[in-house]
């Protein structure tokens, strides 16, 4: 099933869950946006568009850090002792050698870690647990992990959180709602899918 579908479905639990919790009209939009998100959240692990849509370019990335890497040589040989210069030099060499090295099947790890430094930053829990989510999304096989049992956990506590942050009743069953819909939606007993899910890994490789 392709990405439109997926986030159709996702809006449209999020949308059954507002019906549920007689939200607002302005909690209704926010559940609809989240159950779409929620819905595409599995298929992080392609490498492929979806990727691409929530990433900068590996190349704006490797401009940055190579800028990053010139100005801290000539920082520190124009204000560093002699010990820093070295120091300086070493430091912004080696970043310039790494980001030679940034692809943009990167990309994604490195916006999990931004995401993850965010949730720091911000004392927000939900952020931290995404960022891990997505880090762990970005080295994983399609359709593996985050389409099993042990993705759904995962990101039930992230929506949990979630809903702990806004405070508003509703958000942990429409996050966790729009995630399910994404593999009952990708399950081999449907015609139009012709694999399945590995819903019991790590104890079970069977597709469902």
């Amino acid at each position: 099933m392709n990405g439109t579908a997926h986030a159709a479905i996702g809006a449209a639990t999020g949308f059954i869950v507002a019906n549920t919790f007689q939200a607002t009209p302005s909690e209704t939009a926010l559940f609809v946006g989240l159950g779409a998100i929620a819905g595409l959240m599995p298929d992080l692990d392609i490498d492929g568009k979806l990727r691409g849509k929530i990433t900068l370019s590996h190349k704006l990335i490797q401009l940055a850090a190579q800028l990053i890497g010139i100005l801290m040589i000539f920082y520190s040989f124009y204000e560093g002792s002699a010990t820093e210069k070295w120091l300086g030099l070493g430091i912004g060499l080696g970043i310039i050698v790494i980001s030679g090295f940034i692809k943009q099947k990167h990309m994604l790890t490195i916006t999990g870690i931004g995401v993850l430094m965010g949730g720091f930053s911000l004392s927000e829990m939900w952020l931290m647990l995404l960022g891990v989510y997505i880090i762990i999304a970005s080295i994983t096989s399609h359709r593996s992990y985050t389409h099993s049992i042990l993705g759904v956990i995962f990101f039930g506590v992230i929506a949990s959180k979630l809903e702990g942050s806004l405070g508003i009743d509703g958000v942990f069953y429409t996050c966790l709602g729009g995630y399910i819909s994404h593999l009952i939606a990708d399950l081999k007993i449907l015609p139009f899918n012709k694999r399945g899910i590995k819903l019991f890994l790590p104890v079970s490789k069977i597709e469902l």
